[in-house]
């Protein structure tokens, strides 16, 4: 099956997308199909890299699935990025149209990057205004299989500029299939997505897997408690994806009985605290069922099983999906060594966008390296340690963040940690810690240290603590340790 068919699963006459403005799937269908023929008439052609820039919305969902269903490439774009990154994308991907909510100002990311080629924005709001005058002839479209590439997702290049990992239809696909056999959504269902669409984890499992099940989906275009728990009730919402700081703030915002309609609640982007997970357990008496993904495998690797989750641990592998930890020299490890988590599978990208030497170290022996440290227990429940750039060595002893964040999200008036690497002459490295508190929390260093000595060996204590605001973080509510 390709992407765009997926719209084709739902009954023609349930509701596709609620809100302000309801659609069956019978609408949308049609939607999609005069976006089709509007992107055809201006000139994008099967194979081109189409970019998208919008938040959330019913129009972006139309969008992606029209540009698809042409042969053509997606090319989604956090719409945070200045615009210095948006033409380094479009240079890369060698952009000749952008698909805009609002028209771009770029003259200044022309600064940095000469552009080879014209970028042609076309505003959604324009050309859904036309369509609404003028019907544009189908087009006559070669047909093309699952293993069309379907998007070029950009990662956010923590160490450099960004890579753009390419997915298949088939990819996406399949992820989506194999994802909904462990979580079991139907058409009953009605699926929220307050995460950002142009990134993998809200698309394929908010978005597509709905699809592909003939469910609903609330769309909300941003993540506002306030916002979010009354669509939630106001919409009948089932089935919850979103990332550690949601579940933070729902926890300390939401009624019991405000959410008591949903029946599933999955988390993923990063790794979610346990004494999050835990607090959340004993407010609503529902676990959160903690996944664990990449872009470059588009996404869902792992997820907990809804009938025997553990915490801390990001679940069991998905069903036709290949896991592994492996040592440095990519031998695999028994259960309970540390060593990088490795995957293959249908839904591994075929690689980073004219980076050939990239896509053989990411990709090397046929297995995806994800940079992740991680175990497996004798049950074949996956745990990520921490990612391996941001372990932290001190006198040659190995120090994992996660394990003194779990332990600092456990004191009373923590509210979020991070902890990082820092130079230190004679050790190498120690590490840090910033700390949110709460409006009742004392950030008191002594008894913080205190309890971690308590808790910890010596040399993983911090060397230096920190109350900060506010932790910077993606869209998508993963810290950016690199900014700390």
């Amino acid at each position: 099956m390709l992407v765009h068919q997926l719209i084709d699963q739902g009954k023609p006459t349930d509701i596709v997308f609620h809100g302000n403005k309801p659609m069956t799937y019978h609408q949308f269908q049609e939607e999609v199909v005069a976006y089709r023929n509007y992107f055809y008439h201006v000139g994008i052609r099967r194979g081109e890299n189409v970019g998208l820039f919008s938040r959330n919305s019913i129009e972006y969902v139309c969008c992606y699935m029209a540009i698809a269903s042409l042969g053509a490439v997606v090319v989604p774009i956090n719409f945070q990025l200045s615009s210095r990154e948006i033409v380094f994308i479009a240079k890369n991907a060698k952009m000749r149209y952008l698909v805009t909510m609002e028209n771009l100002d770029l003259s200044s990311g022309m600064q940095h990057y000469e552009l080879e080629q014209e970028i042609r924005q076309l505003i959604i709001s324009d050309f859904v205004s036309l369509l609404q005058q003028a019907v544009h002839p189908a087009p006559v479209l070669d047909d093309f299989d699952e293993d069309h590439d379907c998007v070029i997702i950009y990662t956010s290049g923590t160490t450099g500029n960004p890579k753009g990992a390419v997915l298949t239809h088939k990819n996406l696909v399949s992820n989506a299939n194999t994802f909904n056999q462990v979580l079991h959504i139907t058409q009953e269902d009605n699926v929220l997505c307050v995460l950002p669409m142009y990134h993998c984890f809200a698309w394929t499992c908010s978005v597509l897997n709905s699809l592909l099940c003939g469910s609903s989906i609330t769309i909300l275009d941003a993540f506002n408690p306030k916002e979010t728990v009354a669509a939630i009730r106001e919409y009948g919402v089932t089935v919850v994806f979103g990332v550690p700081p949601i579940y933070n703030f729902l926890t300390r915002l939401a009624a019991v009985k405000e959410l008591s309609n949903v029946r599933i609640f999955v988390s993923g982007g990063a790794s979610l605290p346990v004494e999050i997970a835990q607090q959340f357990h004993r407010v609503y008496g529902i676990h959160i069922m903690e996944g664990y993904g990449l872009s470059e495998a588009s996404p869902v690797v792992a997820l907990n099983p809804p009938a025997k989750p553990k915490y801390s641990s990001i679940g069991k592998a998905l069903p036709g999906l290949e896991v592994r930890i492996v040592d440095e020299n990519d031998q695999e490890l028994p259960s309970g060594k540390i060593g990088e988590l490795v995957v293959r599978g249908p839904s591994v990208m075929k690689g980073y966008y004219h980076l050939p030497e990239d896509t053989a170290k990411a990709l090397r022996g046929g297995w995806l390296h994800t940079g992740d440290l991680a175990y497996k227990d004798d049950e074949d429940y996956y745990f990520i340690v921490d990612r391996l750039k941001d372990m932290i060595i001190t006198n040659g002893e190995n120090i994992y963040p996660r394990e003194i964040e779990e332990l600092l999200y456990a004191y009373p008036g923590v509210v979020e940690a991070a902890v990082i690497g820092i130079p230190d002459a004679l050790r190498g490295q120690q590490a840090a810690a910033y700390l949110v508190m709460s409006s009742e929390g004392a950030f008191d260093k002594k008894a913080i240290r205190e309890y971690l000595l308590d808790n910890l060996a010596a040399y993983k204590v911090p060397k230096e603590l920190f109350a900060v605001e506010a932790l910077p973080k993606t869209a998508t509510g993963k810290i950016l340790k690199r900014l700390l």
